[in-house]
């Protein structure tokens, strides 16, 4: 007989009961779903979390006590096989950053449909990064809109190779593996090859993180992303 598969464990984290109740609802009835624990604070959600463990934190961002990117920063130290997933009715570009500078996985608004809402649970749990594709077109927007020197300053691309730096480019305006494999003429498992090593040489931990460098590196901007890779598309 076939063992089911492990259900993904989550800690709700949001001050208002009500949020708390309702996200529970709409997981429990998911059978990959066990909501572990609720906590109405962000140092609640970190005591619960050292002690639970759970596979994911679903963590509002404007709370009392501790807040959801100290709660965040603190979790990404100290229980980092937690990984958040930070919700927040106030989805401003600021917000978003700041989480996933923390050591967010993703970043959804709370208006999000129950199944965006388990689908970026079973992403963050895969260890992939999620981000609203509204929130990320906003965030994008913005580098163009600031002038230069209010920018982020420029990240250190370090050591990367001509062929990194065309796979960073290419995941930076929103391509996935398969993708960005078709594009260079490459293996998807050549393609996971440069994304780990290019995680490592930007001292990024995922995504969401490498796409944030690329934008403050110069290296992309919203008009490249808005065009599509074909026109930066290096030769070879």
């Amino acid at each position: 007989m076939t063992a089911s598969p492990r259900r993904i464990g989550v800690l709700i984290a949001d001050d208002q009961p009500l949020v708390r109740r309702g996200l529970a609802l709409i997981l429990g009835p998911d059978p990959s779903f066990e909501v572990v624990g609720e906590a109405e604070n962000g140092a609640r959600a970190v005591d619960l979390a050292r002690r639970l463990r759970p596979d994911v934190v679903v963590m509002d961002i404007r709370m009392p006590v501790l807040d959801g990117v100290a709660a965040t920063e603190e979790l990404a130290g100290a229980v980092p096989e937690s990984r958040v997933l930070a919700l927040s009715t106030f989805d401003m570009d600021e917000y978003v950053v700041a989480a996933l500078r923390a050591g967010a996985y993703g970043f959804l608004p709370k208006d999000s449909s129950p199944e965006e809402l388990g689908a970026a649970i079973r992403t963050v749990h895969a260890g992939e990064a999620v981000v609203a594709p509204r929130l990320l077109t906003r965030l994008i927007s913005t580098y163009v809109r600031a002038p230069r020197a209010a920018r982020p300053p420029a990240v250190d691309p370090g050591e990367l190779t001509p062929r990194e730096v065309a796979v960073w480019r290419l995941m930076a305006t929103g391509l996935d593996n398969e993708e960005i494999a078709r594009a260079l003429d490459i293996s998807r498992s050549t393609v996971k090859n440069y994304i780990t090593s290019i995680f490592g040489k930007l001292d990024v931990r995922d995504r969401a993180q490498a796409v944030i460098a690329a934008y403050e590196s110069g290296l992309v901007t919203a008009r490249a992303a808005v065009d599509g890779p074909a026109a930066g598309r290096p030769a070879g």
